[in-house]
């Protein structure tokens, strides 16, 4: 594999998150750092920028809001856009489609919310073949309580992703890794 048969892909990195009540801008000058980074490495090689906007018919995910734009200060002048409607950008949004037409067969993934549409695009790429790079500090995501009344940090969260997904789904790669290539074997 090499860069051209390579796609970035920013998932729901948009303002609509602002408006959530969870949101906190504790971790989001590391991510946006981190992002952008990647982001304009991945323009200086030639590899394809694709953003996806989750959208829904109403709220701050909704067209109509305003909020559906890049998060700022993000600068970001993508190859493709793409609106999806559930967790995996590869569901009914033609970026399957798209990523096939094009070449595609390596992606990265980078984002908002590292557990729910990053590691279910992740998941979804993997399974029909994609190999897939998990840039986990260029994903954002927040604090949660389960059921049983637990809190988990974001950096827990976090971690739970790159555990189960790493060497089955994707490779866990910081943006360096990723503008560098796929990994390769080494010997033995």
């Amino acid at each position: 594999m090499s860069i051209s048969d390579t796609a970035l892909i920013v998932i729901d990195v948009q303002e609509s998150f602002r408006q959530r009540p969870f949101w906190s801008d504790a971790d989001v000058p590391v991510f946006m750092e981190r992002l952008q980074k990647l982001v304009d490495g991945a323009k200086a090689q030639n590899i394809q920028v694709v953003q996806v906007f989750h959208v829904a018919d109403s709220g701050p995910f909704s067209v109509g809001s305003g909020f559906v734009r890049p998060l700022s200060p993000l600068s970001i002048a993508p190859d493709a856009v793409f609106h999806k409607r559930k967790h995996s950008a590869l569901v009914g949004t033609g970026l399957d489609v798209w990523l096939f037409q094009n070449g595609i067969r390596r992606i990265v993934i980078s984002g908002i919310r590292t557990e729910q549409c990053c590691e279910t695009t992740t998941r979804h790429a993997s399974d029909i073949g994609h190999t897939v790079d998990f840039v986990s500090e260029a994903t954002l995501t927040f604090a949660m309580t389960d059921a049983r009344g637990k809190t988990w940090s974001a950096d827990e969260i976090k971690s739970r992703s790159e555990l189960v997904l790493d060497q089955r789904f994707a490779r866990i790669a910081t943006v360096e890794q990723a503008l560098a290539g796929p990994a390769t074997k080494l010997a033995a």
